[in-house]
């Protein structure tokens, strides 16, 4: 089947399709936009370490274990820091500690730094002089900043809302009623209800106009833009009739154009009354033209429906 030809966009139509990258960009780069885990394939430089700095989102938008391992890291970083600084103060500036060795002597300023600093002050060990008084006067403010710091940080991290949305590992061109259609399947990982849950679908390709090659995006009409509840998994279709640029288009021909799609979900959070938001993309080797998904539905005893997200990204031949 001939490919069907898509009339040329014009520069104002092309400018809001193109994720706001510029037509420059668009046309030069041929690497995925979008990386699967929703995050931009584009590298900022030119602005200084500290100018760009933003300590803040860093500490919001890093992993759990990131998070825990920067926590543990200040906080053992911190105590030898001030456990230093009492050694510097001379054996006398710690009553109470018994060590002669030097070693000793830091164990034992290190383990009091923890206890001025959490505020837990056992009272074997006690500071004397104006020197090391000094110095637990700064630790024990240092103490009340920092653990109010990571317990707003912790808070903000367990209380910000985000969508969790599996994608299938690849997306099909499979029957779709009495034609074809492009599709991909999602599902929300955690047990939080989903609604009003909307999918936005964008396809690009790098396309010869006048001896030049651009790259051309299209938005893709769905099925379905939206379902309303979304406790099972949704299978997001856009059928490829003739108005489709997908329309007669080959594998060779999705590799050679260097496809990709661009899928942008919204949804509202049940439980925060909040806009969240999920990206990925597929690019043209991740689209298997010919297959269908397997279905997910399982039979069960009770009655009650059962979905198995096992085989969210399982495929097969037609």
């Amino acid at each position: 089947m001939a490919a069907k030809k898509i009339p040329p966009a014009t520069k104002a139509q092309d400018d809001t399709r193109d994720f706001g990258l510029g037509s420059k960009i668009t046309q030069q780069t041929r690497t995925r936009f979008l990386n699967r885990d929703g995050s931009f394939n584009v590298e900022r430089t030119g602005y200084s370490f500290l100018r760009s700095l933003s300590p803040y989102h860093a500490l919001l938008s890093m992993s759990w274990a990131k998070f825990h391992s920067m926590i543990v890291l200040s906080y053992f970083l911190v105590n030898v820091i001030f456990g230093f600084a009492y050694m510097l103060c001379g054996p006398e500036a710690l009553q109470g500690s018994g060590a002669t060795t030097l070693a000793g002597r830091f164990l034992d300023s290190f383990f009091f730094s923890i206890q001025t600093l959490a505020t837990i002050g056992y009272g074997k060990m006690s500071p004397s002089g104006f020197a090391a008084n000094i110095i637990v006067a700064f630790e024990a403010l240092t103490g009340l900043f920092g653990f109010a710091l990571a317990t707003g940080l912790l808070f903000t991290r367990f209380s910000r809302p985000n969508a969790k949305i599996q994608f299938s590992e690849k997306s099909v061109v499979a029957p779709y009623r009495d034609i074809t259609g492009f599709m991909f399947r999602i599902v929300n990982e955690r047990q939080n209800q989903l609604i009003e849950v909307a999918a936005t679908v964008t396809f690009s390709r790098m396309e010869s106009h006048n001896g030049k090659q651009t790259r051309r995006f299209y938005p893709l009409m769905l099925e379905r833009q939206k379902v309303t509840f979304f406790p099972l998994h949704w299978t997001i279709v856009h059928p490829i009739d003739e108005q489709s640029p997908l329309f007669g288009v080959t594998q060779r021909e999705l590799e050679d154009s260097d496809a990709e799609f661009s899928i942008l979900l919204t949804a509202i959070d049940e439980i925060f009354s909040q806009t969240v938001h999920s990206r990925s993309s597929y690019k043209y080797d991740e689209v298997v033209i010919g297959a269908k998904f397997r279905d997910m539905f399982v039979p069960s005893e009770s009655g009650i429906t059962r979905v198995d997200l096992r085989r969210l990204s399982e495929i097969e031949l037609v």
